[in-house]
């Protein structure tokens, strides 16, 4: 007798667990929000850009070395002559997680550490054909990268599309 209720009480355990399973898989809003094996890497991702693209368009981590993501995380309070609105110690270290992972250090040791596009190498090694005949800034992104509201790079206008 107890064999039996003891076999019951499993399966009724089981279609419990497998309901829940299954009302998690079929509700993406369930399923996305409260997801704690998601790479810290992915949440830094999207806390940079939206904290970033709340003044400024946000510049992929390729763009700038290491250290000028590290020297503009540690002083959010000298934010190129502003501070960043709203900036918590969480953030901050989900969003170097992000930056860290994504950008390179600098290639030459000694090399000033560049805290404006035009004056990075990575920037001019991503851009190996492109003449600029204007100063580059982050405005200057949005001529050939029309997906840049949506933090996307890799887009190109038609007239760059296919260049070589």
């Amino acid at each position: 007798m107890s064999f039996v209720i003891s076999l019951a009480i499993a399966l009724w355990c089981v279609s419990i667990g497998w309901s829940f399973t299954q009302a998690l898989e079929t509700s993406p809003i369930l399923a996305q929000s409260q997801n704690p094996l998601r790479p810290r890497t992915e949440v830094g991702k999207e806390l940079y850009v939206s904290t970033c693209s709340g003044c400024h368009i946000p510049i992929p981590p390729e763009v700038l070395p290491t250290e000028t993501w590290q020297e503009l995380l540690e002083k959010p309070n000298k934010h190129y002559g502003t501070s960043i609105p709203n900036f918590i110690r969480l953030s901050q270290v989900l969003i170097w997680d992000y930056l860290k992972t994504s950008s390179r250090p600098i290639l030459i040791k000694e090399a000033p550490i560049p805290f404006y596009i035009e004056q990075s190498q990575y920037f001019k090694i991503l851009h190996p054909r492109v003449e600029f005949t204007e100063p580059i800034t982050h405005k200057s992104c949005i001529v050939c990268h029309p997906g840049v509201k949506q933090f996307d790079y890799r887009t190109l206008t038609p007239e760059w599309k296919d260049s070589p």
